[in-house]
């Protein structure tokens, strides 16, 4: 049966891929490792590039369920489910978990349905069902038996009722209004006390399964004297509504039942005939008094209602039943949480306006308005948010970067709720932006001028030009040279600092001024010019001719 599930399951993924949803099914108690889904076929992925794009699987849950198979594409499980542990109180027991492609920035929703199987037998609270019923009491007359419980699901979980053992009593099951059955013993003999003190039967419970399991209860029927008034409740139904961080051994609510009857027979008790056991651990009833006080802390998120079953009964077993209904009230007790699934490092300052550099997640726990999330950039940023899958943000730019105003970027993603006061959380991706050979060289001036006697020896010092770059690393190297023409071999520039001296002496009587043209290239390749006057001044080194 398992195999055409887990076939149907990959059918229904092969049509929704492109709406980027996948669904699965697979069911519970398989071993880990198993297969649940092909996800490289189902979205197209080359097997190569599965590890090459940066493919994952994020898993939300405490426990991390799947994962994906790095040389096949499978998605498998990562360890055994029990769907009756993960899914008590729903029907549809349904697993979510993220597929990102980092080389892409894509996101792609799992969904894996969790089936049943018949893995727990029937069982009851309590093995043995204590009953007193006066001997007074009326044939037709009905009490209800506690329930048996099945965790399983759908046909596997509980069916019917049998009862055998005495022919005093039989047994008919009630449907609720949920259609859970509800076993009452129904007394179809009148009760004789001296002819029988007590009966017992044995009460059998079984599932829907092939084979069917079954589980048993004994119930020790005590037949008593007569007692004609039963206890009665003021209320038929108790409602009550709770703030989920109300006090541990807090008073919910307090129950109360009247008996007219004198002595034992009016003297009430009470005790809880039926609740979940999750209900059962949450609260504690007071047999005297009657206050339900709370056991446990409540939590909205995990359960927003609860329903009691209570009866009041006296010494002489006569009762009445009553119904408590308590709903759970949310609290603003959980902040968003905000989460980086994805980031660039650094990014070149002549990306386009869109580039994506990072991709976050937020998620809120609570409920309503309190789960309702913002998200928001700092001001004065060139960077935007925009929405992506369900509770996905991609963090894009607004424009081109310029790295010579700004060379690091510390973007802080903030995430604030709906609730008053709201709770916030807050994220930082940090990010580097690489520089572009957008700069040409820039001289200090733009034309120098200097004085050199003639006769300096070869080497003496003309003059330093010098022109910086705002780029960085290799495209803010400046290198300098000299013009074409006859200053090449007077003149020559050391590349690296800018430094102008002789390759000659100079002769006033030769050339008076000279013209040089620098140039400075950074290592991008561009260039910048400056003008360099120089004037010779004379020497008297000649004598008279006569």
């Amino acid at each position: 049966r398992w195999q055409r599930v887990l076939l149907w399951g990959v059918l229904m993924a092969a049509w929704e891929a492109a709406w980027g949803q996948l669904r699965y099914s697979v069911p519970e108690e398989m071993p880990k490792g198993s297969f649940v889904g092909d996800v490289a076929k189902d979205l197209g992925l080359q097997l190569p590039a599965v590890s090459d794009r940066g493919v994952r699987i994020l898993d939300r849950g405490r426990i991390p369920y799947f994962a994906l198979h790095g040389k096949t594409g499978h998605l498998v499980t990562a360890e055994r489910i029990d769907r009756e542990q993960l899914c008590r109180l729903v029907e549809k027991c349904v697993l979510r978990c993220e597929l990102i492609v980092e080389g892409q920035m894509e996101v792609y929703g799992i969904e894996v349905e969790i089936t049943d199987i018949n893995d727990n037998v029937p069982s009851f609270r309590e093995a043995e069902m204590q009953l007193r019923m006066s001997e007074m009491t009326a044939l037709g007359s009905r009490f209800p038996l506690s329930r048996a419980h099945d965790p399983d699901y759908g046909q596997n979980s509980l069916q019917s009722y049998e009862i055998n053992g005495d022919k005093h009593f039989s047994l008919d099951v009630q449907k609720g209004p949920g259609g859970d059955q509800r076993p009452e013993l129904v007394l179809a003999k009148a009760l004789d006390r001296e002819e029988a003190a007590f009966h017992e039967l044995v009460l059998m419970a079984s599932d829907g399964g092939d084979p069917a399991r079954t589980g048993t209860a004994r119930i020790r029927v005590t037949v008593l004297d007569a007692n004609d008034n039963a206890p009665v409740f003021s209320q038929a139904e108790y409602k009550v509504r709770v703030p989920e961080n109300v006090p541990l051994g807090s008073t919910l609510v307090t129950i109360t039942a009247t008996d007219i009857d004198d002595g034992l027979n009016g003297h009430v008790k009470y005790s809880m005939k039926k609740a979940t056991d999750v209900a059962s651990d949450m609260f504690q009833l007071d047999s005297e008094t009657g206050e339900i006080t709370l056991l446990r802390s409540l939590d909205f998120e995990e359960g927003d209602s609860y329903e009691l079953e209570l009866q009041a009964h006296d010494g002489g077993a006569l009762f009445d039943t009553t119904k408590v209904s308590i709903t759970v009230t949310d609290v603003n007790d959980n902040a968003p949480e905000l989460t980086v699934s994805s980031a660039l490092n650094d990014i070149s300052e002549d990306a386009p306006s869109g580039t994506v550099v990072g991709l976050v997640h937020v998620q809120d726990r609570d409920s309503g308005p309190n789960g309702d999330v913002r998200c928001s950039l700092d001001r004065g940023v060139p960077f935007l948010l925009e929405k992506s899958f369900e509770d996905y943000y991609r963090v894009v730019t607004a424009r081109e970067l310029d790295r010579e105003q700004v060379s690091e970027y510390n973007l802080t993603v903030r995430a604030a709720d709906g609730g008053s006061p709201p709770l916030q959380s807050s994220a930082v991706l940090a990010l580097r932006v690489l520089d572009v050979n957008d700069n040409a060289p820039v001289f200090a001036q733009e034309r120098y001028s200097a004085r050199l006697r003639e006769n300096n020896a070869a080497g003496a010092l003309v003059l330093r030009v010098r022109a910086t770059d705002a780029d960085w690393g290799q495209n803010a190297r400046v290198r300098y040279r000299l013009g074409e023409g006859r200053v090449l071999q007077k003149f020559v520039v050391d590349a690296e600092t800018g430094t102008i001296t002789l390759k000659e002496p100079l002769d006033f009587e030769d050339t008076r001024a000279f013209s040089l043209d620098v140039e400075a290239r950074d290592g991008g390749g561009l260039v910048a010019h400056c003008e360099v006057e120089l004037e010779v001044l004379d020497v008297n080194d000649n004598a008279p001719e006569v």
